[in-house]
């Protein structure tokens, strides 16, 4: 399987568990790896044969600035399921960083694998 990455993608959602961490957006920090078969990509240099990257981040920050969620695992869950059923992918590696929530630690965080089912 081949992999398209894109890393260090900077979004903005509400998160957080306690209420007034939801009450204004912050940037969260994004490494996506997305499992795609791309040799027909490669062979015919074709963006219809790929995964469209640009569209993948803008509707990644889309529906982020639309919902709000408690839980990190929860954001990076619905990432991946977003990957995985509009975009085709086979499987999503995304790694989600929370940074400078609290003194002296640089980013808090998940990293979640999910694979299409067949």
């Amino acid at each position: 399987m081949d992999i398209i990455f894109l890393d260090k993608v900077e979004v903005q959602t509400k998160l957080g568990v306690p209420e007034w961490e939801r009450m204004l957006p912050q940037t969260i920090i994004l490494d996506i790896e997305i499992g795609y078969d791309l040799v027909n990509a490669g062979k015919s240099d074709a963006i219809a044969d790929t995964i469209d990257y640009g569209a993948v981040v803008g509707r990644i920050r889309s529906t982020l600035n639309e919902l709000s969620f408690q839980l990190v695992e929860a954001l990076a869950e619905h990432i991946c399921q977003l990957i995985l059923l509009e975009f085709g992918a086979l499987s999503v590696k995304i790694k989600v960083a929370k940074p400078g929530i609290l003194p002296g630690l640089g980013a808090l965080g998940v990293i979640i694998e999910r694979s299409r089912s067949i």
